[in-house]
């Protein structure tokens, strides 16, 4: 594609690498197969050939955002099923980021926006905020049809019934491994995670230390910022990122790491990403060591000497949450963890589509997210397996809240299966009873 930045504008290292991006697409339209949004709702700028013609017209003309731009935008999943798809290897991700960021600087948005987009920027990547947060929404879901504003209605009906008690193993601490030491492995806990899911990372500890893992949960470490980074509030996801970067090579100066494990994908690419984020910083060196170090919990063990278990009775169906199947290029390590301890996997037909999840869409493109959603589950039942397995928290509450069918993270699997307990949401249904 042909470019007609000025030599002035392309000293922003920001419009430079939007240039090489730009530059690198040929208008092949293969991205407009693979994209959810095009495929929902069939409009050319609703595809990420369509975003990429229009962010190229905004940032080329140096022009503030505007109402039309801004929507195709937001509807825009960061899914990145296209960067899979492209064969010109265009790096969409970095591009829509710039193009939020610009929206974020230059557009005033409605005051319902705004409201709604900083209720979310404060309260969602901190535990305790968001644990009170939901529960008030637990006593006002019965009340979510009566809310005028379909993002308020879906706000409320995410909600989960209940709230998790706080689990004493995210605060900062070492476990210690079973057995010889093999590596040590810093936790990233999350934050949503921490206040809807405490099985998790909970599974994740007892799995690693029976594996040889000595584990830390470093102090000070705090949400990956990717949360305020899709919302174009850079300066606040930098932030969040510089924050993590000096606790993580703190860990790695007093007792090195081996890696930094996650185990919630989004924050997985977004930490993968930090090198990138801080490519023209004074902490370049340190963010490209982080972002080297950051490794999925499958990825880690993939590497690690995982006994083969007896073969299960149970059929999981597993879902690949976007973050990890297209923005850590992270496909088969999963499911050949799960195979080697023993499950049979499945997967879903069209499994490259996005659940609708894609971290806050769900709450601000409700409409869009329910019919993802929905195609979702539908194809994951298809499969009748007992169970869904994935590794986002995000997917898990989306496909969750549209199927009876229980669904639980990979690495819970994976512990119940070399030693730990049975996953409590299995637990808890009557019709696997026999199996587990």
């Amino acid at each position: 594609m042909q470019t007609n930045f000025t030599d002035e504008q392309l000293k922003d290292p920001g419009i430079a690498r939007a240039n090489e991006i730009l530059r690198s697409c040929v208008h092949c339209g293969f991205c407009t197969a693979t994209c959810p949004t095009y495929q929902v709702l069939g409009d050319e700028l609703d595809s990420p050939r369509g975003r990429i013609y229009l962010i190229k017209d905004m940032l080329e003309n140096d022009r503030p955002a505007d109402e039309k731009t801004v929507k195709h935008i937001d509807r825009c999943l960061s899914c990145l099923a296209c960067m899979t798809t492209c064969p010109s290897g265009v790096h969409y991700m970095h591009l829509v980021d710039h193009a939020r960021s610009h929206i974020e600087k230059t557009y005033k948005r409605p005051l319902s926006d705004r409201m709604l987009r900083w209720v979310i920027a404060r309260i969602l990547p901190y535990p305790m905020r968001f644990r009170v947060a939901l529960l008030g929404a637990k006593i006002g879901r019965p009340f979510a049809r009566l809310m005028p504003d379909a993002r308020l209605r879906a706000m409320l009906e995410m909600a989960p019934r209940q709230v998790p008690a706080v689990s004493r193993n995210d605060d900062p601490q070492t476990f210690v491994p079973e057995g010889k030491k093999k590596m040590r492995v810093a936790l990233m806990t999350g934050c949503a995670q921490r206040a809807l899911n405490t099985d998790i990372n909970d599974a994740t500890i007892r799995l690693l230390t029976r594996l040889g893992c000595e584990v830390v949960i470093a102090k000070d470490m705090g949400c990956c910022g990717a949360l305020v980074h899709h919302m174009g509030k850079e300066d606040e996801s930098h932030a969040a990122a510089a924050r993590n970067i000096k606790t993580w090579m703190a860990e790695d100066e007093n007792g090195g790491l081996d890696a930094i494990v996650i185990n919630t994908s989004g924050c997985g690419t977004t930490v993968k990403d930090y090198g990138h984020m801080f490519r023209n910083d004074p902490m370049a060196e340190d963010a490209k060591r982080v972002s080297d170090l950051a490794m999925d919990i499958s990825e880690l063990l993939s590497k690690l000497d995982l006994d083969e278990q007896p073969r299960k009775a149970l059929k999981v169906a597993y879902h690949a949450a976007c973050s990890l199947q297209h923005g850590q290029q992270v496909k088969s390590a999963p499911k050949e963890v799960l195979k080697r301890v023993g499950f049979d996997i499945v997967e879903p037909a069209d499994s490259h589509l996005c659940c609708g999840s894609a971290g806050t869409y769900n709450l601000m493109q409700p409409e869009i997210s329910k019919q993802l959603k929905n195609r979702k589950v539908q194809t994951l039942e298809a499969t009748s397996p007992d169970v869904i397995a994935a590794g986002n928290i995000g997917c898990m509450m989306q496909i969750g809240s549209g199927t009876d069918l229980p669904i639980v993270h990979t690495v819970e699997l994976v512990d119940w299966a070399t030693g730990g307990p049975v996953p409590p949401s299995l637990l808890s249904n009557e019709s696997l009873s026999e199996k587990i």
